[in-house]
């Protein structure tokens, strides 16, 4: 097919192909047959859900409305068997080591051959085309094709999805998500270390899921791409929440699954961007996805009221019990993961910022989840610890959010977000260091975790209710004028008090320095 070369903007959509729904064109783009398959593209909420109760077992409708399914065996992504393929013209480019491990054009083909023959052979396959980027400048157009009605409700979900007019004139895809993940990966292909494949090709704009039917990775799949193709266009991608109050002041919120990003950017008083994956450009920032993917564990009214309340018709619940009779689920359970999530339409969140796209940031806050109990609960940092606790990333993985992590692990995840980046640390790093400066953005470290002493041992999580009366006192401008101390250890600057935060919670609050 053609290209068409008459708009050819300097960013990562450009080269788009004229689309044309013939199914033998199609079929010779992807390999999937079109024609042998009954095939629902885009189809409506109400379809997916119809065909998810009736073809996939486990399937149930919750109390509140909102599609509770099972992901299989894996309830976490599986990093060690993510891959990118390696090739002459996007080699030097990626950061190859344990988070890039490099996969042969080969090899990805026969792992595309097969997931290619498996969906092939199913009698029904979903197709959803919608896109990743909430700036019409650097949007790119995400196609997923899969085998499960629930996979296409969770990326109708989290990707942004198109207009009536918008879909019409959708054209081709800049990128192809395959998911078969209910078909292993052949453990003798070159390169696989287990049944689970999850392999990114640049040059054919392709990503191939087999043997896990975990939806996060079509999620973090986008979101590596982005990594990739972003800093390319100029554009800072970053994994961060991000909201805005009512005078246009706009907050990123850094850190890993379990800091808190997701609750904690969903704040009544102010309007959400995005809750996980942002871009900052000259501009300013905008949301990658047109959804959230919330935890649930202990979810509550209480506690977390607008993502409580975002779980209704339409959202996806991962992995939770729920009651037999009353379709109540019960959040506090953890017998099936810790990583029991949903992922709803942004627009579920009341305050949301529709388009999801805001102006520079003014404060950046840096969020670690803390297991050894050592960092106090808020920090302010000069732009060269802002920097060094960017690029070191300290945090502990929280209990599901991987394959096999059942309690925090202490861990250190270059710019809040190793596993997904694809360029080498510093490139990210220096392109915020840029931007803070440009914009003489505040930067914060809040600690999530516990305090007053080691996770299992004498240390207390902190409550959820310090961590925004914190967050508030930053936002009012509280804490910018506060008195500090010095914390010895670590050279960080501490405020003695913060309104709504009881003294004891954190005995650094109560240094006495030796002289």
């Amino acid at each position: 097919m053609p290209h068409n070369h008459h708009n050819q903007q300097a960013h990562p959509g450009a080269h788009h192909r004229i689309y044309h729904p013939d199914p033998e064109l199609l079929y010779h783009d992807s390999g999937i047959d079109y024609n042998h398959v009954e095939m629902n593209r885009n189809a409506s909420v109400a379809k997916l859900y119809e065909d998810a109760l009736r073809y996939e077992a486990g399937t149930i409708i919750s109390s509140k409305g909102a599609l509770v399914t099972s992901s299989g065996k894996k309830t976490g992504r599986s990093p060690k068997d993510k891959r990118i393929v390696d090739e002459p013209s996007t080699t030097e480019d990626i950061w190859w080591g344990p988070v890039n491990t490099k996969l042969s054009e080969h090899a990805f083909l026969i792992n595309h051959e097969r997931a290619v023959d498996y969906l092939n052979t199913r009698e029904r396959l979903y197709v959803f085309d919608g896109f990743a980027g909430w700036d019409p400048k650097y949007r790119i157009k995400i196609r997923v094709v899969c085998a499960r009605a629930y996979h296409c409700l969770f990326m109708r979900n989290m990707l942004i999805r198109p207009t009536p007019e918008e879909l019409e004139h959708y054209g081709e895809p800049d990128f192809t998500i395959l998911n078969a993940g209910a078909f292993p990966a052949n453990r003798y292909t070159t390169g696989m270390t287990s049944t689970t494949s999850v392999a990114i090709n640049f040059p054919r704009r392709e990503m191939v899921i087999l043997g896990t039917e975990y939806a996060g990775e079509m999620k973090k799949g986008v979101f590596t791409i982005m990594h990739y193709l972003m800093p390319k266009a100029g554009v800072l991608s970053l994994h961060s929440s991000a909201n805005q109050g009512n005078d246009g002041d706009v907050t990123l919120f850094f850190g890993l699954s379990g800091t808190g990003k997701t609750t904690l950017s969903a704040d009544p008083g102010r309007h959400l961007i995005g809750d996980d994956e942002h871009c900052w450009s000259d501009t300013g920032v905008f949301n990658i996805e047109g959804g959230c993917y919330a935890k649930c564990i202990d979810l509550s009214a209480e506690k977390e009221p607008e993502i409580f309340a975002a779980i209704r018709y339409g959202a996806v619940l991962e992995n939770v019990v729920l009651d037999e009779d009353t379709r109540h689920v019960h959040y506090e359970d953890d017998s099936l993961t810790e990583n029991t999530r949903c992922a709803y339409p942004i627009e579920y969140i009341p305050n949301a910022l529709i388009p999801c796209i805001g102006g520079h940031p003014k404060n950046i806050i840096m969020l670690t989840c803390d297991a050894l109990g050592v960092l106090p609960p808020v920090s302010k940092l000069t732009s060269s610890q802002a920097m060094y606790h960017f690029i070191s990333g300290y945090t502990s993985k929280m209990a599901g959010t991987e394959d096999g992590v059942i309690e925090p692990e202490a861990t250190f995840s270059a710019c809040f977000g190793q596993p997904f980046l694809v360029l080498h640390p510093t490139k990210y790093a220096t392109m915020l260091a840029q931007k803070m400066h440009n914009h003489a953005a505040d930067a914060w470290l809040i600690n999530t975790g516990w305090n007053g002493g080691a996770y299992g041992k004498t240390g207390k999580r902190i409550s959820l209710k310090y961590s925004r009366a914190i967050i508030d006192a930053i936002h009012s401008g509280e804490l910018k004028k506060a008195a500090y101390q010095t914390y010895p250890i670590f050279g960080l600057d501490i405020p003695t008090a913060v309104a709504g935060v009881p003294a004891e919670v954190n005995v650094i609050l109560n240094l006495e320095h030796e002289e």
